[in-house]
């Protein structure tokens, strides 16, 4: 195709899957309470009061299906990663109605991943060696490759899935992912990984506007799986396969606010002798609103961060091996301030409620006695 032709292609794509999600949420909504996939808040980690439906994931993966099929032309492997999402999404449908149990789903969820690597070819071959005392810049992963591909594309599934704990954060999250997977694959002429992002940009833009706070419907597991299975397998297909240095850090870089929520959350957990896969309020975007953000202010914070993440990765394609590494740096030390100022104010936060209520608990009885009294007599 032209360069006119591609660009035409990738409008065309993006606002069909947009059109299509943005008209089929209303639908997908009623269909939510016939069939009872209805969020009821009932523990802390919930930030709205009201039951909420949550099935609007597939309205996304409908609208981005659609535009698929008019759009892109398939092949093995894009037909293979359609068949695992597909099986994510109906899985999803499920866990939104009945609350399945977590061994089960991470069961599904690996063979949804098995099936793009198995049937389609996809794997991680290469990484980028940091061994400075080779000549050889990549080391192959031989036959490793196919459980450390399972493994990224079942932990990126999940780790998005994670992230959905605010109005309109995973879905904007994904958004700003996908669209920098386009700009990154137009930039290395990866015309089809390009499609594929407009397509899913399209999908989660039009129906952001129902789940902005208040949300009026949750796009559920159905949502933020497909998404996290979709930005994972692309993230393969698309960038792991070069022989560079962006082979390794653009993924990371563009799914880095997902892959650093989920692996705090696991260290934490395991830390403090629980279940990495319990549900807790330690999540980034739980941290913020407990400083004092409301849910609009936390939600931009993370969608800059985000847009930060995914502007350096665009300037790693098309910056030289030296300039990407000291990039690529400058930015994990800037996550790693970022995290030290966040745990500091939440524990400085912490430290002042305690002394608050420690006041309160050794007020002397005899103060509190004369405020009943005073209290009595103006009775």
């Amino acid at each position: 195709m032209s360069e006119y032709q591609v660009i035409g292609t990738i409008i065309g794509a993006f606002v069909l899957a947009g059109v299509l999600s943005y008209a089929l949420t209303p639908v997908v909504k009623r269909f939510a309470y016939t069939i009872g996939a209805i969020d009821v808040p009932k523990d802390s980690r919930r930030m709205h009061q009201k039951p909420i439906p949550r099935l609007g994931g597939l309205a996304i993966f409908i609208g981005f299906l659609g535009a698929m099929l008019v759009f892109y032309k398939f092949d093995m492997q894009m037909l293979s990663i359609l068949l695992g999402a597909m099986i994510i999404v109906v899985l999803g449908i499920f866990d939104d109605v009945l609350a399945l149990g977590a061994k089960f789903k991470f069961i599904v969820q690996i063979v949804a991943a098995a099936i793009p690597v198995c049937v389609g070819g996809m794997k991680i071959e290469f990484f980028t060696s940091f061994n400075p005392f080779t000549t050889n810049p990549y080391f192959s992963l031989g036959v490793f490759a196919i459980p450390v591909t399972i493994i990224w594309i079942v932990g990126i599934t999940n780790a998005v899935n994670l992230i959905d704990g605010l109005d309109g954060l995973a879905a904007g999250v994904s958004s700003i992912a996908a669209l920098t997977m386009l700009a990154v694959g137009l930039l290395n002429y990866e015309i089809g990984v390009a499609i594929v992002m407009a397509c899913l940009t399209g999908a989660c833009l039009g129906f952001i506007p129902y789940n902005f706070n208040p949300a009026e419907i949750f796009m559920g597991d159905t949502g933020s799986t497909f998404l996290g299975y979709m930005l994972a397998t692309m993230s393969i297909s698309g960038f792991f396969k070069f022989y560079a240095v962006i082979s390794f850090a653009v993924p990371l870089l563009i799914l880095g606010l997902p892959i650093f929520d989920t692996f705090t959350a696991i260290t934490r957990r395991v830390l403090e002798g629980r279940s990495p896969m319990s549900p807790d309020r330690g999540h980034v975007h739980h941290r913020l609103v407990d400083m004092g953000f409301s849910v609009k202010q936390a939600v931009a914070i993370l969608y800059a961060i985000s847009g930060t993440l995914g502007l350096a990765s665009v300037v790693l394609t098309t910056s030289g091996e030296a300039k990407a590494m000291l990039l690529l740096l400058a930015v994990i030390l800037a996550i790693l301030v970022g995290a030290w100022i966040i745990v500091g104010r939440r524990r400085a936060s912490r430290e002042h409620v305690e002394q608050i209520l420690n006041e309160i608990s050794t007020k002397p009885e005899s103060d509190s006695g004369d405020e009943e009294e005073s209290a009595d007599g103006k009775d």
